[in-house]
């Protein structure tokens, strides 16, 4: 039967009534998993076949699938979603609304802006294609309202600005900005760690 919950949770675990911890998609999916210190707020759900670290926390109404496989002290915002078999960090922030689609590949030390938006299908509903989601490594911040095309990845400690459309690969330490994107020096102002 679908629609159960099954989970395993680590200390100190917070789960907010109305917040769905193992939403069993497939009966025989194993349970989710939890670290400690997990905060789960009212309206979240995630699916059961779901292994997250420990310091995980939500936003309210963010959505966490199958197969997702989540490091430590990730945050995953209001009206997130992780549209399952991603694979996602540790010290990770997915900012309100980020969308993240299937087979999408996240780095530690990551921030994703609100509304960024990652894609996996090169041709929506037109042609049959492989889904392939972005992958952005070590290091990189998103600004708001970005978008991210199918199978593009962002290199390590590279800085895409708010509203950029990627479409092609970026190299590490890379300004990414405009539509479609262009590459520029990563500016010494914004080098360094992310500080998640």
């Amino acid at each position: 039967m679908t629609g159960e919950t099954r989970a395993h949770t680590g200390r100190n675990a917070t789960i907010d009534d109305g917040a769905t911890v193992g939403y069993s998609h497939d009966p025989d999916a194993p349970p989710a998993r939890l670290g400690d210190d997990a905060t789960v707020r009212a309206g979240t759900i995630v699916y059961a076949d779901v292994e997250v670290g420990d310091g995980f926390s939500t936003g309210h109404n963010a959505l966490v699938r199958e197969a997702t496989r989540i490091g430590d002290d990730v945050l995953v915002g209001t009206d997130a979603v992780v549209d399952g078999t991603t694979t996602i960090g540790s010290h990770v922030s997915l900012q309100t609304g980020v969308y993240l689609p299937t087979n999408t590949t996240i780095g530690s030390q990551v921030f994703v802006g609100p509304r960024a938006v990652l894609t996996n299908d090169p041709h929506p509903v037109r042609r049959e294609a492989d889904l392939a989601g972005p992958t952005l490594e070590d290091g990189v911040s998103v600004g708001a309202n970005a978008t991210i095309l199918p199978g593009v990845s962002i290199g390590e400690g590279s800085f895409v600005a708010a509203g950029a459309v990627v479409t092609r690969d970026v190299p590490p330490e890379t300004l990414a900005l405009g539509v479609p994107a262009r590459h520029e020096p990563l500016p010494d102002s914004l080098s360094g760690e992310n500080s998640i």
